[in-house]
């Protein structure tokens, strides 16, 4: 496999950004994720240019997902400073819908779509409500995120779920939120948009911009009549080519 690439970042959320059309295999796209013997990202996005730009995103292990909100922030820039959009608003097409995004000349804002709290469960005593960002995520309210075993914790709440669940531990504060987050098919990661939007839900925050922070940074969720907006930064690490 030859392949040139172009790595990203979204507030620590990191991603191998390739040209489509290509065909990767599950495992095509974890040898690229591992950080020790492939080029080490969070996940994999494909961008292929058309009269819509098309985002196909995969996990770290391979696996499909349906949304990622850093990862659209990303692909949106790429899109722009390639100079396949005529203008800096336009819209992405996604697995789960098209999706708006406007590429600011600092931080970039997307469209994340429909959030909204699906139901309430619990887990070893500790009280979950989840939520549907076009993706699955288990919120979970903390007195201080940085002491929670995220990696124990919340696998043993992904494994409740068949197809895995995106577990945050959040703290809230009048001025924001404070957030760590265990991805599936990932493992913790520095960011997740969608998972900021879904603390933002849970937290009952609608109708005004939040801030959320990350151990990545710092991000504005706003839930505007039910549907997600992410804004944030989109930056370059650096380009190669492998195989």
């Amino acid at each position: 496999m030859s392949l040139d690439f172009t790595k990203m970042q979204g507030l620590g959320n990191d991603f191998v950004v390739i040209d489509g059309p290509v065909q990767l295999t599950a495992e095509d796209v974890a040898r690229l994720c591992d950080r020790r013997f492939g080029v080490g990202a969070d996940g994999v996005l494909i961008v292929t240019p058309g009269d819509r730009v098309v985002m196909d995103y995969r996990n770290a292990d391979g696996s499909v997902a349906e949304m990622c909100g850093n990862g659209l922030r990303c692909v949106a820039r790429y899109a722009f400073d390639r100079g396949w959009v005529d203008s800096s608003e336009f819209v992405v097409k996604t697995a789960v819908g098209p999706r708006h995004v406007l590429v600011g000349r600092g931080d970039v804002e997307v469209e994340l779509g429909p959030a909204h709290v699906t139901g309430q469960a619990s887990h070893a005593g500790r009280d979950l409500t989840l939520v549907d960002v076009g993706n699955p995520h288990a919120v979970v309210f903390v007195d201080d995120p940085e002491t929670v075993d995220v990696a124990g914790i919340g696998t043993a709440i992904q494994t409740e779920y068949a197809d895995g669940i995106n577990v945050e531990f959040v703290r809230v504060d009048p001025e924001g939120l404070t957030m760590r987050v265990l991805e599936r098919g990932v493992g913790e990661t520095m960011a997740c948009g969608t998972g900021m939007a879904a603390a933002v839900v849970a937290a009952g925050r609608e109708g005004r911009p939040v801030p959320v922070t990350v151990p990545g940074g710092t991000a504005t969720v706003t839930i505007r009549d039910g549907v997600a907006w992410l804004r944030g930064p989109a930056e370059y690490s650096f380009r190669g080519s492998v195989g």
